[in-house]
């Protein structure tokens, strides 16, 4: 036989290995889709790449990004259009949503003069806070001894107009703010790379060429990425993950495509039970000869197969990637157990504690007799977030005010919590009409604001206390367990955010907690920042409900106006009517411990987040035997 027919024969099954893996992971490349050819990262030819949530005007599809992210190309830079302002763009980070920019106007004149603030108003972009704000001061009378840029082409010999860092420091040399016409607050992004003396030599012009940073709200691309997908926006205004074989969900691995037939539902011939049948037979027979191809090459060529093992272990092993997760993202010092542990220590989940859209709570019991309460997830939502959410968050917490968590379960997809039992359930069923628990027991007004006092050291342990500060985003009653001593403790940590280090403003794609104590920022991103702000809010919605024995959506009186309760009872509060009837209460001291609760859940909510107080602050007032402040209305 011919030496090199053999050859060619022996390399048949790996050629045809080849074939069903390329067949397999990239299932519709026989007809590359037109959308995902269109949304190929561009470049206007300086700066960065353009691509989700941005896209460039005459050269791509509005499909490809975001509404108000798109950039048109001025000379090679990618220009940006934001409240009628332009922007260039000189970088773009998509890892954490922001990129830099520079008003155009400073970038074309030698003697850039901005005469209004920066709007980001009804606009899905928002201001880093890493930015430093130079304050622009027009026609000032007398010059300052302190350190300033000057505005030359806005200066002459009867007035000044020039540039500082910190304006507060113009007042230590008893410079007059006043004495100025005009003040403009212009973010500046100063990074590691320019020093303070080189600050200081720089010009006004030259500081402001400095950009600022923007960030950005917009869906993940990451898991599309990840895919080998492309993302865009939907023609149902909804986010779109686009594949060689037509637009998806979510990722290219989802398997539901949007209007495209797949690959291997195409060749059998549609969807019918016959088909389908075929098909299972078609795939499982393919998926063995496949995996046996590939042990048989390993072996056979002592290669290392890292990449093969890898594809394999993106569909068998996802449990083992979230304990990697978990190893590299938290301390994680509870205890594992295995799914029949858990059976057996729950009594084959014989008593339920409770149900909610995550899962179910049930009793149950360790070997040492030790009580817990044992939370499985529902493994059909989500993707294991919430799971590696709960753990990396409440692995780094020790606070008499946060449940502990003593165990986890991951076995093949099945996920449980193991918390230490909690004899009085949650703070839910004792404040609403004053209702009791399981036992009869009432809560005073006095427990209850011990409570609330407890509630927000916990809180401001998540904030400030830990090394990486916590975010809860559900504070509610719901979520506030207590012990045989009804003392509270801050539980399901399923939607929290890690912000390392200082950080406390968080980038969000969508809404998250309960209607009711979603603080407005969430969902409205024109109001403010979301961070440590938005847990306050739903902190005073929480303590106002305490106070007041009810829901705030329902405060049980006849007149519709009065129906929303934190304004019902701001009325009251201002005409001085919190009477021990209006709340049904005892006597004078009861309504005047409720009285302190009202303000400082009044305080929490007001609608802008820098009206409220931080955490430690609410702590403060709650401890503080002076009288307080009455808020504006929310």
């Amino acid at each position: 036989m011919d030496p090199q027919k053999l050859i060619n024969f022996r390399s048949f099954p790996y050629v045809m290995i080849i074939f069903l893996i390329t067949l397999a992971m990239a299932p519709g490349t026989m007809s590359a889709d037109s959308h995902f050819e269109a949304c190929m990262p561009r470049s206007c030819g300086n700066g960065p790449d353009i691509s989700y949530p941005f896209w460039i005007f005459k050269e791509q599809e509005s499909f490809c990004g975001y509404p108000n992210f798109e950039i048109t190309c001025k000379e090679k830079d990618p220009i940006l259009k934001i409240s009628e302002e332009t922007y260039i763009i000189r970088d773009i980070f998509y890892n954490n949503n922001s990129l830099l920019v520079v008003n155009s106007v400073v970038h074309e004149d030698h003697c850039p003069t901005p005469w209004k603030n920066v709007s980001l108003d009804r606009t899905p972009f928002s201001l880093s806070p890493d930015n430093v704000n130079l304050s622009i001061l027009y026609y000032c009378e007398g010059q300052p001894t302190y350190h300033t840029y000057p505005v030359s082409c806005a200066s002459n010999t009867s007035f000044h107009s020039f540039a500082v860092f910190h304006k507060e420091a113009l007042e230590n040399t008893n410079y007059s703010i006043e004495s100025c016409q005009t003040l403009i607050e212009s973010p500046v992004y100063v990074n590691d790379g320019v020093s303070f003396v080189s600050l200081l030599r720089m010009n006004y012009t030259d500081v402001l060429k400095l950009g600022f940073v923007l960030n950005w709200i917009a869906h993940s691309c990451s898991n599309c990425k990840r895919s080998g997908g492309r993302c865009g926006f939907g023609n149902t205004d909804e986010f779109v993950c686009f594949c060689s074989d037509g637009p998806h969900p979510k990722t290219c691995n989802d398997g539901n495509c949007i209007g495209h037939t797949p690959f291997f539902l195409f060749i059998s011939g549609g969807g019918s039970n016959l088909n389908r049948k075929l098909l299972i037979g078609i795939v499982s027979a393919a998926s063995g000869l496949l995996i046996s191809g590939i042990i048989l090459v390993c072996f056979r060529r002592n290669i290392s197969c890292i990449t093969t093992a890898k594809f394999l272990r993106k569909f068998t092993n996802k449990d083992q990637d979230l304990e990697a997760f978990l190893r590299n993202n938290g301390t994680l010092t509870p205890k594992r157990y295995s799914y029949s542990e858990v059976k057996k220590m729950t009594g084959s989940f014989k008593e339920e504690l409770g149900r909610g859209g995550y899962g179910s709570v049930y009793k149950g019991k360790l070997p040492d007799n030790h009580l817990v309460a044992v939370k499985v997830l529902n493994t059909s939502k989500g993707n294991g977030q919430e799971f590696i959410n709960e753990v990396a968050s409440i692995s780094r917490t020790s606070h008499v005010n946060i449940v502990t968590l003593l165990g986890f379960c991951l076995e093949g997809g099945k996920r449980a919590l193991i918390y230490e039992f909690m004899s009085n359930g949650s703070l839910e069923k004792f404040i609403y009409g004053m209702t009791s628990g399981d036992d009869g027991r009432v809560l005073t007004v006095e427990e209850l604001y011990r409570i609330a006092i407890g509630i927000a050291r916990g809180l401001e342990y998540l904030h400030l206390g830990c090394n990486t500060r916590i975010l809860h985003f559900d504070i509610k009653p719901h979520n506030i367990l207590l012990d045989h001593e009804f003392h509270p403790k801050i539980s399901d940590f399923g939607l929290a955010k890690l912000c390392h280090g200082t950080d406390s403003v968080v980038s969000m794609i969508e809404a998250r907690g309960t209607i009711g104590y979603i603080a407005p920022e969430v969902f409205c991103r024109n109001i403010g920042s979301v961070s440590h702000k938005s847990d306050v809010y739903s902190y005073g919605m929480m303590i106002l409900e305490m106070a007041g024995g009810r829901k705030n959506l329902d405060v049980g009186v006849h007149e519709t106006s009065e129906i929303y309760f934190p304004h019902w009872i701001h009325q009251n509060l201002e005409q001085g009517n919190i009477e021990p009837e209006l709340l049904g209460l005892l006597n004078e001291e009861e309504t005047e411990i409720a009285r302190k609760m009202i303000i400082v859940g009044l305080w929490c909510i007001q609608t802008n987040p820098k009206d409220r107080p931080i955490i430690s602050k609410v702590k403060e007032m709650l401890e503080s035997k002076e009288a307080l402040q009455i808020p504006p209305k929310p």
